[in-house]
């Protein structure tokens, strides 16, 4: 998506008029306008009459308009509907944090008499945020059909979660829990993984085998891991966001892959009629592992993945949630309104999978384009009589026109992939990131170390005087200054507020 005009933001490419759908109508306003030009010609020369009656024009193109007209309206309501889910995801993302981060105490026993201490406290709270930051991660590479867990965004947030189902014993595949199945391979199979240097807080934990340990260096060998197995360097990131840069660094058993991993742009996508001699050469190329494309060199879009990963963040932190519950350390109502969020961002995520994988049918697209076709084929030949010579720019500026509209439509209505009018699920999750580390720096102080100081004045406008003046004598009732005569007490209190309520409301109007 773009938050700025992309074509006025960096430096002037090629890639620019990717932002626009200049690339993919070009050819066809070409072929129409040679059309046009050949009629023009052979008309005007006086070869052969070409022109036909107008008499469908103004009718066919009427109804064609509108039918265009909803289309492109139809995608824009998908754009706008993701767009609000993932606002969605921002404001459970953030009530989940605070309910997490205020409400959960600190100085707790469980019901074993067991007192966790306050840094005990404060990690697993923290742990249950970065989880609920992970959660919209794992979203995003969901949208774009990135399968597994092992991305450098993703990895770091949620590489504590346990790997098996028994805690104790020897583990095999068939005990390794959905969340990681999903995202294995033979090549970096999960039983070789070195194990981190024993701390205490683990070396008893027979889960954290296969945790990683924070090596700069392993980090360092996993970007030249990605050049070797796609041909290509990994994405400059040096005026650009790098998602990376704010999480930890995590040694993993495998390489992992970068959080931003849009498919090259290849000659075929500024020239798309060359797709057709890829046919002849797709024997003689070796494809990129991590580029798909059909039979005529055209980019595929990635499906959605098996792999729901963000499921199975929400049963952790539903998990979370029946464990404080277990142990008292949550109130009903604050237990409601975690669970109504938690259950907010499954809802969220199905709308999104909705939105993703229901594109518009087939036989509503391939019938809109050939009648579109046909009616700009038709077109030269019906107004070559009235236009003469101005059917040919005529034309063209018809096939732009209409021809854009219904590309724009096709391409904003999986608003989630990597195009430059897509959403910008990075940024979005940025902005999570930020807020839940706002949340998180805040200390909870009591509210007497911050209200009775010389900053508060309460009253203002029409009392002054700040908090610690008013409090400095404790035994004496509020009494007003400007009521010298007035009997201390509540009642001074609610005339001063009056005074304040008038002062603003004179002051405010005052123009």
């Amino acid at each position: 998506m773009v938050a700025q005009n992309p074509l006025f933001r960096g430096g002037w490419t090629m890639r620019k008029f990717n932002a626009t759908v200049i690339n993919d109508i070009w050819p066809e306003t070409a072929f129409f306008t040679l059309i046009a030009t050949m009629v023009a010609i052979i008309t005007e020369k006086k070869i052969h009459n070409l022109a036909v009656n107008n008499g469908l024009l103004t009718v066919l193109g009427t109804v064609l308009g509108l039918v265009i007209s909803f289309r492109t309206s139809s995608a824009y309501e998908r754009y706008q509907e993701g767009r609000k889910m993932w606002t969605n995801i921002s404001i459970a993302s953030r009530n989940i944090a605070q309910i997490i981060w205020i409400h959960v105490p600190v100085d707790r026993t469980d019901k074993d008499k067991n007192k966790m201490t306050t840094v005990q406290s404060i990690i697993e709270k923290k742990s249950m945020i970065n989880l609920v930051q992970g959660f919209s991660v794992a979203v995003k590479h969901f949208l774009r059909g990135e399968a597994g867990v092992y991305y450098e965004d993703l990895y770091p947030l949620i590489c504590l979660l346990p790997r098996y189902a028994n805690a104790v014993g020897p583990k095999t595949d068939a005990d390794m829990l959905p969340l990681w199945a999903a995202s294995e391979d033979d090549q970096h199979p999960l039983h070789t993984a070195k194990p981190p240097p024993p701390s205490r807080s683990n070396t008893s934990d027979p889960l954290r085998t296969a945790v990683p340990s924070v090596i700069d260096d392993d980090h360092k060998s996993e970007k030249s891991w990605f050049r070797s197995m796609t041909g290509r360097r990994q994405p400059s990131r040096a005026n650009s966001m790098d998602p990376e840069k704010a999480l930890a660094t995590i040694q993993s058993h495998r390489p992992l892959k970068p959080a931003q991993n849009p498919p090259p742009v290849t000659i075929y996508d500024y020239f798309p009629f060359l797709r057709i001699f890829s046919i002849f050469t797709k024997c003689c190329r070796r494809e990129r592992k991590n580029v798909r494309r059909d039979a005529l060199g055209r980019k595929i879009k990635p499906s959605f993945t098996e792999s729901n990963v963000p499921l199975e963040i929400t049963i952790y932190l539903n998990s979370y949630l029946a464990y404080l519950l277990r142990n008292g350390w949550l109130q009903p109502a604050l237990a409601t309104g975690l669970m109504n969020n938690v259950a907010s961002l499954q809802d969220t995520l199905s709308n999104l999978d909705r939105i993703g994988n229901t594109p518009l049918p087939f036989a509503y697209q391939a019938h809109l384009r050939m009648s579109l076709w046909l009616y700009l084929l038709l077109l030269p030949f019906q107004v070559v009589s009235a236009l003469h010579y101005l059917t040919i720019p005529g034309t063209a500026f018809a096939s732009f026109l209409l021809l854009g509209f219904l590309e724009i439509g096709q391409e904003i209505e999986n608003p989630f992939n990597y195009d430059e009018n897509d959403l910008d699920l990075d940024n979005f999750c940025l902005a999570i990131q930020r807020e839940l580390h706002e949340v998180t720096a805040h200390t909870m102080p009591d509210p007497a170390t911050f209200v009775f100081t010389s900053w508060n004045q309460p009253f203002a406008p029409a009392d002054r005087r700040n908090a610690e003046e008013l409090t400095a004598n404790a035994a004496e009732e509020y009494k007003h200054t400007d009521h010298v005569d007035a009997e201390p007490g509540m009642a001074t209190i609610r005339r001063t507020l009056l005074k304040s309520w008038r002062d603003v409301d004179r002051i405010t109007r005052e123009q």
